[in-house]
């Protein structure tokens, strides 16, 4: 079964237009989103509406759940009060430019999708299945991996959140077990500025490809700008790198 899958795409519908084209051109069983619609970007509505449009299994993320709850605050990392106070103005503009009908949407999110392939029990989510805002790193240590899925029952796990795509595999006596990051669609920092999403292949074994997605990231950027949002915003956009 070929599932595809992205995360994080944070109001940039240049991007995911782009992905969307490309993972249709995949073919893939299985689309599913994680989350993070909304947030830094110029088109939150347009993003909603674009997920609805395609009929794409969602789940939530922290920033959908500020925006549908009107909360003042996503639970994200940030490293210092320059960055909170660019993410408190990232979340009153998001929160007035998207509609009731996009708010009841993101609402009505799951925090989490299972399913069944074959010998494998797979969660996708957001952050991890114990919070929406739990960031799962590639070097998380194994054995909070393992406690987080053992308790889950799940061995593949499937997330987003931290915008740094990997495919972690934990070889334990009981089996395999995977963790699989989709990485960002809109707001890339693993180093250059092409979308990214995850194609897995869930057969006999797990196999997972990132594919790359090139798209017009300068005028995302200049969205950003006409919009009034935080120059900031812009150059991880253009950059694929966060400071």
């Amino acid at each position: 079964m070929k599932i595809a899958v992205f995360s994080d795409i944070h109001g940039n519908i240049h991007a995911l237009e782009e992905v969307i084209k490309s993972i249709n051109s995949q073919k893939p069983d299985l689309i599913l989103c994680l989350g993070d619609l909304v947030g830094y970007g110029a088109f939150p509505g347009k993003v909603v509406e674009t997920i609805i449009k395609n009929n794409i299994l969602t789940v939530m993320g922290n920033y959908d759940d500020t925006i549908a709850n009107q909360r003042v605050a996503c639970g994200c990392d940030f490293k210092n009060d320059k960055e909170q106070e660019l993410g408190i103005k990232s979340i009153q503009w998001t929160t007035e430019n998207t509609s009731k009908e996009n708010k009841e949407f993101l609402r009505s999110l799951p925090g989490c999708i299972k399913k069944e392939i074959s010998s494998f029990k797979i969660m996708f989510v957001h952050g991890s299945p114990r919070s929406l805002n739990e960031y799962l790193y590639e070097d998380t240590p194994y054995s909070e991996i393992l406690k987080i899925m053992d308790e889950a029952g799940i061995n593949v796990l499937v997330c987003g959140h931290t915008h740094l795509p990997y495919h972690r595999k934990i070889e334990t006596a009981a089996g395999i077990y995977h963790i699989i990051n989709a990485g960002s669609t809109g707001k890339p920092k693993h180093g250059d500025p092409q979308a990214v999403y995850a194609l897995i292949e869930a057969g006999k074994n797990i196999k997972v490809d990132f594919i790359k997605v090139p798209y017009d990231h300068e005028s995302a950027a200049k969205a950003v700008e006409k919009a009034g949002l935080p120059i900031e915003f812009t150059q991880i956009i253009r950059t694929g790198i966060t400071t």
